[in-house]
């Protein structure tokens, strides 16, 4: 039976889109050509096999003649530049509305309910503010009174972080929970909380990514539910279980670095997995079979945190094992490598960037080909319905 794999590249935007005024960006955003600038070119030959040299002048990515890979960039239909919006969208559901920011911080009701309900007695912050520099700031703060820091971002996001030795994880979770009730309650379309634990190694106050977790909002239909219901499986890789609420997921594994989500998504592609041990029930799956990844650390780790050289490296760390995941694909397997938005680490600002994203989408059996500007990331959803059903 036929499969298909999503790996999606946290924030590899390649151009701002035309309406990027309307998210207070600018036109020069371009993260993946800003990046390959930066860093006097990266070495991607995998990917540029694949035609991705061919979408946009990238510094050090060659264009090819003879792409092995259909390509081509996808402008988002949606009204958003965050990681819920632009995974919605790749599996098929458009966000007309955007989802509510908060530049001002979370009202006050909502944030009286939420400590009575939690019983956390108080908490800091309640701003908009980096992850990395809020947590400095205020950690002796939330040591001497226990309240968590709660903040926010240009994105729809309510975001919790506490000292782990100091506040235990299961108690994060069980706040991010309390939040996630309240903000759908009072219909605040917020599109996730996300729980940011964190400790203090060597000094300074460090986030534990693979801990952390993130509660969306439930979506309507998508090409997962269509798999699932046909009595397929879908293997969500990453944070693709929190994004999607669990919604048309059969099986999940979180991970803590990209490297671990490019082992597993290797062993996926392989058929090593141990699908038993990250199943959702207890049952026989059939087929067909969607693998969907999600590479964080260029989002979380690099764009955030306007570190371009991390990007670059990281982005060359993907490409070496893409090469070898394409050896492992058979016939009947389809692979999409894609992104979500933007975060360009090279601009002014630590927030997404509203951008159009590159699609590379290959199959043994298929001639390479340049797909031009694409409508809407959900033209992924459209093509592996067509492939798989």
């Amino acid at each position: 039976m036929k499969r298909a794999i999503i790996i999606v590249i946290d924030s590899m935007g390649i151009g701002a889109m035309p309406d990027c005024h309307d998210f207070n960006d600018i036109p020069e955003c371009n993260t993946l050509k800003n990046v390959c600038r930066f860093n006097n070119g990266l070495n991607l030959p995998v990917m540029s096999k694949m035609g991705l040299g061919n979408l946009d002048a990238l510094e050090g990515v060659d264009k090819t003649s003879n792409p092995i890979a259909q390509y081509g960039i996808m402008l988002e239909k949606s009204k958003g530049k965050d990681t819920t919006t632009g995974h919605w969208e790749i599996a098929g559901l458009i966000s007309e509305k955007p989802f509510a920011t908060f530049p001002n911080g979370f009202p006050d009701e909502l944030i009286q309910k939420f400590i009575q309900e939690t019983g956390c007695g108080g908490v800091l912050a309640n701003i908009p503010a980096s992850g990395t520099a809020i947590i400095e700031k205020l950690n002796d703060e939330h040591h001497s009174t226990k309240f968590p820091i709660v903040y926010t971002s240009a994105d729809s996001v309510y975001q919790i972080a506490v000292d782990t030795d100091l506040i235990p994880l299961e108690t994060l979770y069980s706040w991010c929970e309390t939040a996630r009730r309240l903000l759908d309650e009072g219909k605040y379309n917020v599109s996730r909380v996300i729980a940011r634990p964190y400790k203090v190694i060597d000094g300074k106050p460090t986030r534990i990514s693979k801990d952390r977790r993130d509660y969306s909002m439930a979506p309507s239909h998508t090409i997962l539910d269509d798999i699932k219901n046909n009595g397929g499986k879908v293997i969500g890789i990453g944070k693709i279980e929190d994004i999607f609420a669990k919604a048309g997921i059969t099986h999940a594994i979180h991970t803590g670095s990209n490297k671990e989500g490019l082992e597993l998504t290797l062993q996926a592609v392989k058929r090593e997995l141990d699908l038993a041990k990250i199943a959702y029930e207890n049952k026989e799956y059939g087929e067909p079979t969607l693998i969907f990844t999600n590479l964080v650390d260029t989002d979380m780790l690099y764009g955030h945190r306007n570190d371009a050289a991390g990007y670059g490296k990281a982005l060359e760390e993907i490409d070496v094992y893409l090469g070898i995941i394409l050896k492992e694909l058979h016939d009947d397997d389809l692979l999409i490598i894609t992104a979500d938005h933007g975060c360009d680490p090279t601009v002014e600002g630590t927030d997404h960037t509203r951008e159009q994203v590159p699609v590379l989408i290959y199959n043994s059996k298929t001639a390479g080909k340049h797909l031009g500007k694409i409508n809407g990331f959900d033209y992924v959803a459209k093509f592996i319905k067509d492939w798989i059903f």
